[in-house]
């Protein structure tokens, strides 16, 4: 099986009647999710997304990524949120941040307009002198602030480069099929544009042309990541079972843990390639589940690097948490421990053993220890580190999400709470049409 799920971990904290009493409504979600009859039906594209994908457009991409690679040095991903969020966490996941240091047989690849960041944006454009740039803008309407600043710089950048008609040959833009300032501006200037489809939210759009222009850029193989996801879907869409459906049962087990009063969900990795998968993971849950008072709270970990800062909390801390623990069962890169003869720091007894068993077993001392501090752990396992299993992964929690929110009573494909935030920026910075509420907002901080 490509994804196993154990919950032995968890079984001391969920007894079997909560999950029987629970399944029913796991089943009802999964069945509206298919049904389409639910809160946010609008946005269930990416349910048969991984089968019912763009062909021709999928095609322009990977040639796209083709004259990206053999024309760039450094590839520029210019988007915040889920229009970032998905691509970067599958080119660190199957490429790890040092790999563009180690291979360079593709573009660096760099990701900005995620934050408002002066040093940020003035440190890549540093990276970028003397370099052939391309860029790649993903915004469904080309205002939202962060990304429309960063591809104002790196625009202008590239046309004092290349002048306007060399620029046009190295601007991407994904964005509106039809409507929205960035759409009418690509058109206008000439850029190959993307498409952000209307029925897939920015959080669950890693496989269309959000995530896949950057990660095919990068190298990876986009076929096999879409093989994976299909196979997914495939199983967990079409199995009506609980025990069966691994998919469902985790869904099961995070909602009955959080009627128990569990606050805080952390996603737990082993491996720092997969720091930004958690990130991911966070904004896929987090604003999806949490509004109308409701939610479990994501959090994330490396282990073993935050078990010697957050272990404590996680071991003797207040008892509001459990662990979601993803493991990549065969690794793809080996390290003996050396001999030393002096053996000042009293390791030989490790001496020939391969890294990845060390952190195995740390990984099950870990588990044991949190379980008996109280910590629930549910531990979802991966064959191994490649596209198509990385695909499946992705889909697991993108419909393990949707099943969740519905058995939750929320509408996970909203986020009427991001734009609190935006309305009070603009007010402040002056924007036409906020001077009464910037008046307001200004009183308040005084």
């Amino acid at each position: 099986m490509t994804l196993k799920l154990t919950d032995a971990y968890v079984k001391p904290f969920v007894s079997d009647k909560e999950l029987a009493d629970i399944s029913g409504e796991v089943l009802a979600a999964q069945k509206s999710l298919l049904a389409k009859d639910g809160e946010g039906n609008d946005f269930l594209g990416w349910i048969t997304l991984p089968d019912d994908y763009d062909k021709e457009e999928f095609a322009r991409i990977k040639k796209a990524a083709e004259k990206i690679k053999n024309s760039c040095d450094i590839f520029i991903a210019i988007g915040i949120g889920g229009s970032y969020l998905g691509a970067r966490a599958v080119v660190e996941f199957l490429k790890s941040p040092l790999y563009n240091s180690l291979k360079k047989d593709t573009p660096d690849v760099y990701f900005s307009g995620c934050n408002i960041s002066a040093q940020s944006l003035n440190e890549l454009l540093a990276l970028c002198e003397g370099k052939d740039v391309c860029i790649n803008v993903i915004s469904k309407s080309g205002t939202t602030t962060e990304p429309a600043v960063a591809f104002r710089v790196f625009r202008e950048m590239l046309e004092k480069k290349y002048g306007k008609e060399g620029a046009r040959e190295r601007i991407f833009v994904t964005t509106d099929k039809a409507k929205g300032t960035l759409k009418k501006f690509s058109d206008e200037a000439g850029y190959e544009t993307f498409v952000v489809p209307d029925a897939v939210g920015g959080r669950f759009s890693v496989l269309t042309a959000v995530g896949l222009l950057p990660i095919a850029v990068s190298g990876v193989d986009i076929d096999m990541l879409m093989n994976g996801a299909s196979d997914a879907a495939a199983r967990y869409t079409t199995i009506a079972d609980v025990e069966e459906n691994e998919c469902l049962k985790y869904a099961a087990l995070r909602n009955v843990l959080y009627r128990q009063g569990k606050a805080t969900e952390i996603l737990v990795n082993y491996e720092p390639y997969a720091a930004m998968f958690n990130e991911w993971w966070k904004q896929l849950y987090g604003e999806s589940e949490g509004k109308d008072g409701k939610g479990l709270f994501p959090a994330s970990v490396i282990f073993s690097t935050d078990l010697h800062s957050l272990g404590q909390f996680i071991q003797d801390g207040s008892r509001s948490v459990f662990e979601t623990i993803v493991s990549v069962k065969n690794a793809d890169s080996k390290l003996a421990v050396p001999y030393d003869d002096a053996n000042v720091d009293g390791l030989n007894f490790l001496a020939g053993t391969d890294l990845n068993e060390i952190n195995k077993v740390a990984m099950q001392g870990t588990i044991l220890a949190h379980i008996d501090g109280g910590a629930p752990n549910i531990l979802i396992e991966i064959e191994e580190k490649n596209e198509y299993n990385l695909g499946y992964l992705l889909y697991f929690f993108e419909f393990a999400c949707g099943v969740s929110g519905y058995v939750l009573g929320v509408n996970p494909f909203n986020q009427p709470g991001v734009e609190a935030y935006k309305k009070n920026m603009f007010a402040l910075l002056g924007k036409p049409g906020y001077e009464e509420q910037k008046k307001a907002l200004e009183e308040r901080l005084k």
